[in-house]
């Protein structure tokens, strides 16, 4: 983006997110540019949908269940290179359609004005970019956050950006190229980031399930997808080796503005429990009924939820805080002398613990295991001296590996911005990516 240069000649203009526009450029109300498609009875066409991260693609692309209904006689038909936005507009719930099809009534379906042409990719780039989606939310409306909807007859009072046909053309193709190179790049990252998630994930198991001292003997475990474990070692149940217990059963009714935190599922994150968004309960409800439920720091606390394995330790944050129904606590019987509480940690995020949830799970629509499912679950037990060594070698491990992944991540970031930084200077004429100005360069 260093190579690009401002347009020659601008004129003022009275506009939220731009003062000026290149000499040539028109700011012109949605209404003289889009006209709405309300095309219905179409049911046996292909089933689109919507997506914020990809536009306009069919159903069937989608992994996930088809949420659409049976009766499919008021979706409203889209015919290819139409633009269409759905309730999520405001967070990037829009684009251009390649294919001729039907989307939900929620969504709605624009077409050029009689005597306007346009290229459709441009306004898909344009509508996708922050500045657009800050501009329509003054004309969204609803109770939810997020879903407010944008409906034709409010989108219409809005103005678009609109460069001459040659111009919007030559943005598109700049844009397509620039950001099919970024796609790639991050692709690759994600595969990259995936990988070393594995590596980690192959370290953990073998490391939980050989040790790390010198084992002159193994023997049969029992257990069908691990071959064996070092003789000295045990296997136990959790309910003999751990105290499980899950947060209390909380009523809606039972919230307030402020007094005792309580820790919900969400608040899980980076393996440190955060308060972030947290209700609060009264303090003498408190300690009439839920005092012995108070985490402490240092305290082991997991997600029940059979789809996600979350494991993190209380720090300060979350002391005396209160754990939503889900949130199970563990709690080592013997106070260290028989269980590291790292190394239970580090074994709840291995694949040996993440294989009995799925066995849990296999066959059976579960979606919330506790404490029954939890203290049948069995545990590999080295002596305290060897989980005390197999903490540090995760670690240190983890540690490489965590800072590779930090670093992938945050290139990530930085390229993303920089393509939304990109269409937005591109598509508001703020620099000059035409073929013209890039031969010159």
């Amino acid at each position: 983006m260093a190579t690009l240069q401002p347009y020659q000649n601008y004129v003022p203009v009275a506009y939220d997110y731009v003062s000026q526009l290149p000499h040539g450029w028109q700011l012109l109300p949605n209404i003289a540019i889009f006209e709405e498609r309300i095309e219905r009875g179409h049911e046996n066409e292909e089933l689109l949908s919507v997506t914020i991260g990809r536009g306009v693609i069919r159903q069937t692309e989608l992994d996930k269940k088809d949420s659409s209904t049976l009766d499919k006689s008021k979706y409203l038909l889209v015919h290819p290179n139409d633009l269409v936005y759905s309730m999520r507009f405001r967070q990037g719930a829009s684009g251009y359609s390649q294919y001729k099809g039907i989307v939900s009534p929620a969504c709605t379906v624009l077409k050029p004005r009689k005597g306007m042409k346009y290229n459709q990719k441009y306004f898909h780039y344009m509508f996708r970019t922050g500045f657009y989606k800050n501009y329509a939310e003054r004309y969204a409306y609803g109770i939810a956050d997020g879903q407010m909807p944008l409906r034709y007859i409010d989108f219409k009072r809005m103005y678009s950006i609109v460069p001459p046909l040659e111009v919007q053309n030559q943005i598109v193709a700049y844009l397509d190229r620039k950001t099919t190179a970024i796609d790639k790049f991050i692709r690759n990252k994600d595969r990259f980031i995936q990988m070393l998630i594995e590596q980690k994930d192959s370290m953990i198991f073998n490391v939980i399930s050989n040790g790390v001292f010198e084992h002159k003997k193994y023997k049969e475990c029992g257990i069908s997808w691990l071959d064996s474990i070092p003789s000295e070692w045990e296997i136990r149940r959790f309910a003999w080796e751990v105290i499980v217990q899950e947060g209390p059963g909380i009523l809606a009714k039972d919230f307030r503005n402020e007094g005792t935190p309580l820790l919900r599922i969400s608040g899980m994150q980076s393996y440190v429990a955060t308060l972030d968004g947290c209700n609060f309960l009264d303090p003498k409800m408190v300690k009439k009924k839920w005092n012995h439920f108070k985490l402490n720091v240092g305290d082991i606390i997991i997600s029940a939820s059979a789809s996600t394995d979350i494991v993190c330790e209380v720090g300060n944050e979350a002391e005396g805080s209160i754990p939503y129904t889900g949130i199970i606590r563990l709690l080592p019987r013997f106070k260290g002398k028989k269980l590291n509480k790292e190394y239970l940690k580090i074994y709840i995020a291995s694949k040996i613990y993440q294989q009995q949830v799925e066995l849990l799970k296999e066959g059976s629509t579960i979606q919330h295991y506790g404490p029954t499912h939890l203290k049948g679950f069995f545990l590999l037990l080295p002596s305290i001296e060897e989980q005390n060594e197999i903490v540090k070698e995760v670690k240190q491990e983890s540690q490489k590996i965590d800072l590779a992944i930090s670093k992938a991540r945050r290139e990530i970031e930085a390229i993303k911005e920089y393509r939304e930084a990109l269409i937005t200077n591109a598509v508001t004429g703020k620099l000059n990516v035409t073929t013209n100005q890039l031969q010159m360069n």
